[in-house]
């Protein structure tokens, strides 16, 4: 590759995959550059205008973007970062760069932003249509609506505006991700995972869409990034639904600290196919990274109360005065060494010097460390940004949740001494004192509605529900009594310490749930770069 190849972020959220690309060198050079990015949601194509826009600068990054996140520059980059003269240029390549728009809505707008952006240069093509349709806890809520019909819902088909531009541009790859739900779901008893492979492997045909002008239609093959895809080596005969199953990643296998199982399909244009071969797969990490391998070093911060006055004073108050009443509950229930360890947590109870913490830049004094993994210390840090930790700010929390996130945490780290089976509590091991006002909790049909983020292990599936409640992403250090922060949760996604996500707390944890990790996109793009430079 003599320049680099642009790229079409579509549906890219706040830019995981778009980052990991972006971010991908091949001997000191960058061999993609990110062409467009499309996201309908206004606070995301925030985040991707920002994160353009600190692209422009490479490895010069001003001491301007870091006084904006320090909270110098006021609560916003449209505030004074964008205004600022010298930043012209960046700023206009930034929104020119990362566009608001709707594929299936402005087709339009997008045709010609996408033609002028890439013009004859090859290209590829990267991102994945919404997944709310194709997700299993999608499919039972779609079930409670009234008439509801999977055929005519318009977010099972954003897959074909997808197909579209595949169609009419002809990347050389694209990279198309979705969660593993897509694999059984049905539309008139036919698999969408087994269409969409016959209509992604002849775009044009599938679309009836001419290509652009200048460009030459081509068909595509379908590949997986962890193995041999149904495609290319499977022996005929091979169960389908075992074939479909070699798609999904599992991230926690790729030093990703999350078990996060999604499907990626790699998409390889027919004239460029035969450079891909069995050995251009992911290559698993040899030990897993943890929750805690990726945390340990952000402040500890108190969770804020939701209801009533938040104070310290009363913070203290609440956690110390709750001692007596859960001891006495916990023993009666049989739960004496919870008992006796949450009595020592409260013991110690204190108000951190972070407090709850802040959206823009608060010191930390501790140094990240992962043991035996200098790769993703450094993935993450700027030593431009000194230590400054952002979007790392807890939420308020009703009293009656600090206890049962106490109580969690606490019977994590006790389950974890003792092996027992059960490394946090279901509903059946809540005593009365601690059972949420929820008529369906002791159905069973939640019962790890309250899920502690193990220390040991990878973290659990970070998605847009963290914006919900927390509850079921609790934090494992008991004293803290809390749900994770947008930092930690974007920790555990792998996006570096100097990407900031814009827009109010619950529209951050909507961005971070919703993204590709973008360690894992760099992961891809090496294994791409290996196929284009072939």
């Amino acid at each position: 590759m003599t320049k680099p190849i642009k790229i079409i972020d579509l549906f890219a959220g706040p830019g995981g995959l778009g980052e990991g690309f972006s971010a991908y060198k091949e001997n000191a050079s960058n061999p993609f550059k990110i062409a467009i990015s499309i996201e309908k949601e206004a606070s995301a194509h925030r985040t991707l205008t920002l994160r353009a826009f600190y692209r422009q600068f490479g490895e010069d990054t001003p001491e301007e973007y870091y006084q904006f996140l320090r909270g110098e520059l006021g609560k916003t980059p449209e505030e004074q970062l964008y205004k600022i003269k010298r930043f012209a240029k960046q700023v206009s390549a930034a929104q020119n760069e990362a566009r608001c728009l709707t594929l299936g809505e402005d087709n339009d707008k997008i045709d010609i932003a996408i033609a002028d952006s890439i013009g004859a240069d090859e290209c590829m093509l990267i991102g994945g249509p919404p997944c709310q349709a194709y997700s299993l806890v999608g499919r039972a809520r779609n079930l409670g609506i009234k008439d509801y019909k999977a055929e005519d819902d318009s977010r099972n088909f954003l897959y074909l505006e997808y197909l579209k531009v595949i169609a009419k541009y002809q990347p050389l790859v694209f990279v198309m991700e979705n969660v593993k739900g897509l694999l059984s779901a049905k539309i008139n008893g036919e698999s969408i995972f087994d269409n969409m492979r016959k209509d992604l492997h002849n775009p044009c045909k599938a679309t009836n869409t001419e290509v652009q002008k200048g460009r030459t239609r081509h068909n595509y093959r379908i590949v997986s990034l962890v193995c041999p895809s149904p495609e290319n080596g499977v022996k005929a005969g091979h169960d389908e639904i075992t074939a479909a199953k070699n798609y999904i990643i599992k991230t926690e296998d790729f030093c990703i600290p999350q078990r996060r199982h999604r499907v990626i399909l790699l998409g390889l244009r027919e004239d460029i196919a035969d450079k891909w071969d069995n050995s251009l797969i992911l290559s698993p990490s040899a030990t897993q990274t943890s929750t805690q391998d990726v945390l340990n070093d952000l402040p500890k911060l108190r969770s804020g109360l939701s209801k009533g006055v938040n104070s310290d004073e009363r913070w203290v108050d609440t956690l110390k005065g709750s001692k007596a009443m859960l001891s006495k509950t916990l023993k009666k229930s049989g739960f004496e060494s919870i008992a006796q360890n949450i009595e020592k947590v409260i013991d110690k109870i204190n108000v951190p010097k972070q407090k709850q913490g802040s959206n823009f830049g608060i010191k930390k004094t501790k140094n990240l460390s992962i043991e035996n993994n200098t790769t993703l210390e450094n993935w993450y840090k700027d030593t431009k940004l000194d230590n400054y930790v952002i979007n790392h700010e807890t939420r308020g929390h009703i009293e009656k949740d600090l206890y049962r996130y106490m109580y969690c945490s606490t019977w994590a780290i006790v389950a974890k001494k003792n092996k027992w089976d059960n490394p946090f509590p279901k509903s059946k091991d809540y005593p009365d004192l601690l059972k949420p006002n929820h008529e369906n909790f002791n159905s069973g049909k939640f019962a790890d509605r309250f899920r502690v983020q193990l220390a040991h292990t990878p973290a659990t599936t970070v998605t847009s529900h963290i914006s919900k409640d927390g509850h079921y992403y609790i934090h494992y250090d008991p004293s803290q009594c809390r749900s994770f922060t947008v930092r930690e949760a974007a920790r555990i996604q792998t996006f570096p310490d100097n990407y900031f996500f814009v827009g109010n707390r619950t529209q951050q944890y909507v961005q971070v749930g919703n993204a590709v990790p973008p360690l894992l996109a760099r992961q891809i793009a090496k294994i791409v770069a290996e196929i284009l430079i072939r």
